[in-house]
């Protein structure tokens, strides 16, 4: 089940990024149920994949996977029964990060990526706004059930109320839904992104 090493004497060492945490035991078999952190969980648990603990320095091997009422139920090499698998409750398991080049290549990103990246109005946005006005800087990554939110630090606070005390109520940031129609560009390497939002999605536009 898992082959002790240390990854952090290894310069190459890749980056890991959390794939799951390992619940209950299922069945008497050594079969895991697990709490998912990915977008790719038929990838990550394909037989034959190799996932880490946190440091880097145990690895596990997954020998089989299924699912069972959208919850994934994996089984890793060495875990034979109940008692192995229990004890593994609570574990965090983590994958090696897709190489950066094949994901710019596919148009992918992780959230830490954008995270930092200035947000400008698109060439082509459909309120007539001047290209490459700045928005403001994207400063987290909210994920929700439905969609992803970029949230965004606007660049000009807007006034959206006055409080009791006389003193303006400031609009500082913003929600996105991270969607191609209003984030139509990404450039990682010059650190930017464009929007296109309708009006009223972002204050003072």
């Amino acid at each position: 089940m898992a082959d002790q090493r240390n990854m952090q004497d290894d310069p190459q060492q890749p980056e890991l990024l959390r794939v799951c945490r390992i619940g209950r035991a299922q069945g008497m078999k050594g079969e895991v149920t697990v709490q998912v952190f990915t977008d790719e969980p038929e990838w990550r648990f394909e037989p034959g994949s190799v996932l880490y603990s946190k440091d880097g320095g145990t690895e596990y091997v997954v020998e089989s996977s299924r699912t069972f009422k959208k919850r994934w139920i994996i089984k890793l090499e060495g875990c034979d029964d109940r008692n192995a698998s229990e004890a593994l409750n609570g574990t965090e398991l983590y994958g090696e990060a897709d190489d950066p080049d094949d994901m710019l290549e596919a148009d992918e990103w992780y959230p830490k990526d954008l995270i930092g990246l200035e947000a400008r109005m698109d060439a082509e946005n459909g309120l007539g706004i001047e290209a490459g006005r700045v928005v403001g800087t994207v400063v987290d990554v909210i994920d929700s059930p439905a969609q992803s939110l970029l949230k965004i630090r606007l660049a000009d606070p807007v006034q959206v109320g006055t409080a009791k005390d006389g003193t303006p109520v400031m609009e500082k940031t913003t929600l996105v839904p991270f969607v191609d129609e209003l984030v139509p560009e990404i450039d990682l390497e010059e650190g930017y992104l464009t929007l296109d939002p309708p009006g009223g999605l972002i204050p003072g536009l």
